[in-house]
């Protein structure tokens, strides 16, 4: 398989008003005591670097004294609205360790490490700027995959949970080799991750954009990948973007799945997956063409990109109806009502079709 590659850092857009009303409905917006750009407002910082001493690319901020405490006991109070809804009783145990910046990611987010100092028990969150497709992926995450997620929206900016799991890279680099490694049930992972990702057009799905959840079953591990970055969410034009299986690093979980797993069976565990998304869209029915609204309406792409995606999509499915589609919203719902094999009365159609 050929390795795809985006060509140029992702344009940001912008959160609009019928967005914003949709994000507050559901308790995703909300006033926050810390932004992006106060965490901005630091002195000097010092490369952080991992056990062996390696440098992790990632900067630890220094602030001044008084605005750090003021910056530190706003993050406290933003974990705990993130985590326990904001119930302030656990404030005392907490405290802030350091905050991270990331200079080298598209969005360059912010890590804020917490730790509760009775137990040494820490925890992450991270703070970024708000960017509406990014947003639109955290909630299809929600709503079409097996995962929930935690975020808020405050004005431009964004905060995240931390999502936990091995980092894709590292699973492949050294838990591939492992003679423990129950490879049938990692195959048969990925390819329902690579569905997901396609269905709801996520893309963008290298080794270091997911993490492995490994959880010890009484005959051997279970195995879930899940996203942890939602960058790339319906932005991408080309289609061989919204499928894992062809990028490089991924190269070595894709060679398990051809030698394990035969096309019949591959195919069974994406009709699996297909049922799953179709099961989670009618139970939330009326969330999800709420967003469907927002989004197909939106902006979150250029035009050039929507035009290549839905010519690709086209030629795919052999369906003329996304040639009709006008946003990427469009596409994003009409691939759901395709794959998913939705009939008219449950799909989502452009004008004119």
């Amino acid at each position: 398989m050929q390795a795809v590659a985006t060509q140029q850092r992702k344009q940001f857009f912008p959160i609009n008003g019928l967005f914003r009303e949709y994000l507050s409905e559901y308790d995703r917006a909300m006033e926050l005591p810390v932004t992006y750009e106060d965490l901005l407002d630091y002195q000097d910082s010092f490369p952080l670097m991992n056990k062996d001493g390696e440098d992790t690319l990632w900067q630890t901020l220094i602030f001044e004294q008084q605005r750090g405490r003021e910056i530190y006991d706003g993050l406290k109070r933003i974990y705990v609205i993130l985590r326990s809804g904001g119930d302030e009783s656990i404030l005392p145990n907490l405290y802030i360790d350091r905050v991270d910046f990331c200079t080298f990611g598209n969005t360059k987010p912010m890590r804020v490490r917490v730790v509760n100092q009775y137990n040494d028990n820490h925890d992450y969150f991270y703070v970024k700027k708000a960017d509406a497709s990014r947003i639109y992926g955290l909630e299809l995450e929600e709503l079409l995959s097996p995962n929930h997620i935690n975020f808020l929206v405050h004005g431009d900016t964004l905060i995240e949970e931390h999502i936990i799991g091995v980092p894709g890279d590292d699973f492949i680099r050294e838990y591939l080799p492992r003679p423990d490694l129950h490879e049938v049930r990692l195959a048969k992972e990925f390819i329902k991750f690579n569905e997901r990702c396609f269905v709801r057009l996520l893309g963008d799905m290298r080794a270091y954009n997911y993490v492995v959840e490994v959880t010890p079953d009484f005959e051997q591990n279970q195995y879930r990948v899940r996203a942890i970055d939602f960058d790339q969410q319906s932005y991408e034009g080309r289609r061989t973007l919204y499928l894992p299986q062809f990028f490089k690093n991924n190269l070595p979980v894709v060679k398990l799945c051809t030698d394990l797993i035969n096309i019949e069976t591959s195919r069974q565990y994406q009709r699996e997956e297909r049922t799953l998304i179709k099961r989670r869209l009618n139970f939330a029915l009326e969330r999800v063409h709420h967003i469907r609204h927002c989004m197909c309406a939106d902006q979150i792409s250029s035009t050039e990109k929507t035009h290549q995606l839905r010519k690709e999509l086209a030629e795919m499915h052999k369906d003329f109806r996304f040639l009709l589609c006008q946003s990427m919203g469009e596409i994003t719902f009409l691939n759901l009502t395709v794959t998913l094999g939705l009939s008219r009365e449950e799909g989502y159609f452009p004008e004119g079709s």
